[in-house]
């Protein structure tokens, strides 16, 4: 039988090694966009609403970002580039790309941002 030694791991403050976005408050973050938010020393992590019929504008950001549909149907533009993302497809925006979004449906997604957003963090100590 194998004995596992008990190992202290070290987390930065304000984060901890498990999240429960069920729990967490909910954030929203644009108009038809809302969700709950983990972050570390390096990232942002997202589980996100989007209502159907949400124009996600163009913009860009610094961070890094990975968008993953888990459910419904979201037009998806990074730079001039457009295709229709369904579940299972994820969307890898470059730093200070542009990019904009349209949902068809109502879509569930996950959003990795790199660094972590020091807005949103805002945002979660205002709501």
């Amino acid at each position: 039988m194998a004995t596992f030694a008990h190992q202290t791991s070290k987390h930065p403050t304000n984060t901890m090694p498990f999240v429960n976005f069920k729990t967490n408050k909910v954030v929203k973050i644009w108009d038809g966009i809302y969700g709950t938010l983990g972050h570390s020393e390096q990232q942002t992590f997202g589980h996100f609403t989007i209502d159907a019929g949400t124009v996600l504008p163009e913009h860009s950001h610094f961070h890094e970002q990975w968008c993953h549909i888990l459910e419904g149907e979201l037009e998806f533009t990074v730079d001039g580039e457009t295709m229709l993302l369904t579940p299972g497809m994820t969307a890898h925006i470059p730093p200070h790309v542009p990019h904009s979004a349209v949902a068809h449906t109502q879509c569930k997604v996950i959003d990795c941002f790199t660094p972590a957003r020091q807005d949103f963090i805002e945002l979660e100590k205002q709501s």
